[in-house]
């Protein structure tokens, strides 16, 4: 299912305008539907364990929550390298997310039925389809990019406002639904979004460039060739360095689901002219700043030249300035116990939306660039091991308010996030060298771009 024919057909227009193959619009709205099914059950799973003002839980204490929350956020990212050598290695690209999305829907449903061991069957198996699907759909958006990678950036950052239309949507349809009538029914509206993903990406298969998988039909470097195994090599490598930043990146921004969900459920007025609003739809905030200025961003990657790695420094240190922004409400709840204004987190939110445009469009990029042919879904899913084992960190660290005030949480995140900012700018020069394959002085340029 696509959006209604005028609003696809306005879209389909503006992808001519920028020359971006029509296939971007089949995998924009599957990922859009596909993240509002995450998204929408994420914006109710932590709520849903502890309780929110609005509607009782299952009554888990706040740590025992967000370890949950954080090995099932985890899973979900680390299971795309299993996932991504799956669709590599035998089912192919495109039916690797198919069947992703079948057994995701299929999640959440099993999450409409109430009782523990429905809960957990249902988080196991979006674990497993999102394990296939993620890293698959990224890859297919590269294939598109063959023979114009120089638009792969900006091709991303467009597929990026997919996933942040979902993510928009999400908790304010399901939020609504599981804060306001049953929890249950805002699982059940999130397995129905990627149904109709699926349905969207069925009907538009003829648009894809589908790599073939095949072990004999890949490409792979001439065994002969030292300089290109050679490149290859210190490519994979910018990788690693760039997903472990973007490790850090996500323990800090998966924080929504955790620490800011509670301080936005137990700390922040949910009421505007009389009206009650559920606290989840804050988790809306983020991704309309996304899909805002996504354009921006895509034309401004166009039109002036930066190095992935420094887009990385850009990203974590407006990860800094958007944590220290809440720090001041933070005190001032802990000082007298009222609510403060919702405009703290808006504010935050709004800065954490260009960090995320100026870091995690520009890592999918990079990872299907640098990527040899013979690995591309597997490397795909190490970037999403990153973001896992972030969101892990995440739910750890969120954990930790049974012990330290909101304050100081988000206090040593703003800290952490600008440390991390000034360590990779210090890194940043040699990590250009290394996507080049110019790792010093001597040794030849790699086949192949570099990140930017």
């Amino acid at each position: 299912m696509s959006l209604g024919g005028g609003a696809a057909g306005w879209y389909t227009a503006a992808l001519m305008a920028f020359r971006h193959p029509r296939g971007l619009r089949t995998l924009f709205f599957t990922e859009m539907w596909e993240r509002f099914s995450f998204n929408g059950m994420r914006a109710l799973l932590l709520l849903y364990m502890v309780g929110s003002v609005q509607q009782p839980g299952l009554g888990f204490g706040a740590k025992q929550a967000s370890m949950i929350y954080g090995l099932y956020t985890m899973a979900v990212f680390v299971s795309g390298i299993p996932g991504g050598w799956l669709a590599d290695r035998w089912l192919g690209h495109y039916r690797a997310v198919w069947i992703g999305g079948a057994i995701i829907a299929a999640g959440h449903f099993t999450m409409v039925f109430e009782g523990l061991t429905f809960l957990y069957a249902g988080l196991v198996l979006i674990v497993i389809g999102t394990g296939l699907l993620k890293p698959s759909i990224s890859t297919l958006v590269g294939a598109l990019y063959e023979d114009a990678p120089e638009r792969r950036d900006a091709g991303y950052s467009i597929f990026y406002m997919g996933i942040n239309l979902g993510a928009f949507l999400a908790p304010l349809v399901c939020g609504w639904l599981g804060q306001k009538w049953n929890w249950h029914f805002g699982f059940a509206a999130a397995g129905v979004g990627m149904v109709f993903g699926l349905i969207q990406y069925v009907a538009g298969r003829r648009h894809l460039a589908i790599p073939s998988t095949t072990p004999s039909s890949l490409p792979s470097l001439p065994r002969n060739d030292a300089a290109a195994d050679n490149g290859a090599t210190q490519r994979v490598a910018v990788i690693f360095i760039l997903s472990f930043f973007a490790l850090l990146f996500w323990a800090a921004f998966s924080q929504t689901g955790t620490s800011l969900t509670l301080f936005a459920d137990r700390a922040t007025r949910l009421t505007v002219f009389g009206f009650t609003y559920p606290s989840s739809w804050f988790q809306s905030c983020e991704p309309l700043i996304v899909i805002l200025f996504a354009p921006v961003f895509a034309w401004m990657w166009m039109r002036r030249e930066i190095s992935g790695a420094m887009k990385f420094v850009l990203g974590l240190a407006l990860h800094a300035v958007a944590f220290a922004i809440i720090v001041p409400a933070a005190l001032r709840f802990q000082a007298n116990g009222a609510r403060v204004s919702p405009m703290w987190l808006v504010a935050l939110y709004v800065v954490q939306g260009f960090a995320e445009l100026a870091l995690s469009p520009v890592g999918l990029s990079v990872v299907a660039k640098l990527s040899p042919p013979r690995y591309a879904g597997l490397l795909m899913g190490v970037w999403f091991f990153a973001c896992g084992m972030g969101n892990y960190v995440a739910g750890w660290f969120a954990g930790l308010l049974e012990q330290m005030t909101y304050a100081r949480i988000f206090g040593i995140v703003a800290i952490a996030m600008a440390i991390s900012a000034a360590v990779l700018a210090a890194l940043a020069p040699g990590i250009k060298r290394l996507s080049e394959g110019r790792p010093g002085a001597s040794g030849g340029r790699a086949h192949g771009p570099g990140p930017d």
